[in-house]
């Protein structure tokens, strides 16, 4: 078992040929080949797409009519050398990949498919794919000393270890070439220099976006349109730099997803800068639902309380009446106000019972040793307790217990025994302790009195 670029790959048990057993997941930019049981005869039938690291494709022709299929590891033509590549799609679909990315297939000049993969290629690909990190962080050190203002993001070396190239960010001209000098001699190998855009390097590094999803440049987005704040305008979107902006840093590709819906379905929609003048004032607009098609108004153009929802027709409506100098009498008249139908169910019911989210907060009932010793300690005798539940008190065990003075309390509890008799025996040794105690305080009182005395 072997593992390149992402995929699992397998010998064929057949022809013992290695093969990648590729899975939804394991690739960047896949494409699902719904012609795969047609077949065309109109369209050439030796174009395969191959894939290399991360988001890197190209298109091959297979001159030698080789048995290939999807999932197969070949060597193809480069410069120079010969790169190691992984057979993405074959078939009639290739012809319309090339023409979704916006190449002329029969102007393309297209480079050759060698072979199939031997044992000697695996063993130097897997050695050219480990050195890959190990010059990514070299190259960084090497450029934070020539000072240069440029990121390294990513790194690819050909399968047969010739050439590296080298993927950079940088926002202004760059002069690399005493940086390409370092590299060639340190290297051994021919240094190539490719300039990447922000949303490419998130594309080639991959990741999650915020919806919880792979991001799409990575997934699927071949092409990167310009996006603006005024696509999120248009969505009546809040103008938020943090929420809108991506991985990338930049606007996010998904504003333009939906950014046509939205402007057709408002195309008779009046401008939200006219306010709408009525006897009671004048209402300013402060947001709208495209798709319901009503706009929100209220008298106050710096607060959001007590908003008015208005359809669309009645706004246009009373535009035209205000443009006649004439003021409405209400926002809402007539068949625009909408009838009470009673209260809304709500849409979602629990599949388990409609429970009262209150049922487990019903008051405890207190035990009779609560009642006791609530009522002993009020000082109301053996009938304390019960005199608390006749009248409907709450009782409590946990209830926090009055700090009396010391010889009170002994007294007090003292009289409670007396009434009880023997009821507990542990009161009965607490109380004698406490008689004890308070008797011997009034003779230490008195030594002191006589010690004074002498």
């Amino acid at each position: 078992m072997l593992y390149t670029r992402g995929c699992e790959c397998k010998k064929k048990p057949l022809t013992g040929e290695l093969s990648c057993q590729e899975k939804p997941s394991c690739q960047k930019l896949t494409t699902f080949d719904w012609l795969k049981d047609v077949h065309n005869a109109a369209l050439p039938s030796n174009i395969v797409e191959i894939r290399f690291k991360n988001t890197r494709k190209g298109f091959y022709q297979n001159v030698n009519d080789l048995p290939l299929q999807k999932g197969d590891i070949v060597a193809v033509e480069a410069s120079p050398g010969h790169d190691i590549g992984v057979i993405s799609l074959t078939g009639d679909i290739v012809y319309l990949q090339m023409v979704r990315n916006g190449l002329l297939p029969e102007k393309y000049e297209y480079k050759k498919v060698y072979r199939k993969v031997k044992g000697g290629d695996i063993e130097k690909w897997s050695e050219a794919i480990a050195l890959e990190h190990s010059f990514m962080i070299r190259t960084r050190k090497i450029v934070e000393q020539l000072r240069l203002e440029m990121k390294i993001g990513d790194v690819e070396v050909q399968g047969d270890k010739t050439k590296a190239i080298f993927y950079y960010i940088a926002e202004q001209r760059v002069d690399f070439r005493e940086l390409i000098k370092i590299l060639a001699e340190e290297f051994h190998m021919r240094i190539e220099m490719r300039q990447i855009g922000a949303r490419q390097e998130a594309g080639r590094i991959g990741g999650i976006g915020t919806c919880g999803r792979e991001l799409c440049c990575a997934q699927w987005l071949c092409g990167f349109a310009s996006v603006s704040t005024n696509a999120a305008r248009d969505q009546d979107i809040a103008i938020n730099q943090q929420k809108l902006a991506g991985q990338c840093s930049k606007l996010k590709c998904c504003l333009n997803y939906e950014l046509a819906s939205y402007k057709d379905a408002q195309k008779d929609f009046p401008r939200t800068n006219i306010p709408l003048e009525t006897i009671d004032g004048t209402a300013y607009h402060h947001k709208t639902d495209i798709f319901k098609r009503i706009m929100w108004y209220n008298f106050d153009k710096h607060s959001m309380e007590n908003l008015v929802a208005v359809p669309v027709d009645r706004v246009k409506e009373i535009v035209e009446q205000n443009k006649k100098g004439t003021k409405v009498e209400a926002l809402l008249t007539g068949k625009y106000i909408p009838k009470y139908t009673g209260p809304k169910e709500p849409e979602f019911k629990s599949s388990a019972g409609e429970d009262s989210i209150t049922r487990f907060d019903k008051p405890r009932r207190s035990s009779n040793g609560g009642n006791r010793s609530n009522g002993n300690r009020h000082g109301r005798g053996s009938n304390g307790g019960n005199t608390n539940r006749a009248n409907g008190a709450p009782q409590s065990s946990s209830a926090p217990r009055e700090q009396e003075p010391r010889q009170g309390a002994g007294a007090q509890r003292s009289q409670n025994s007396n009434v009880k008799g023997n009821a507990a025996r542990g009161n009965g040794n607490h109380h004698r302790r406490t008689q004890n105690s308070n008797n011997r305080k009034p003779q230490q009182g008195n030594n002191g009195n006589n010690n004074q005395q002498k």
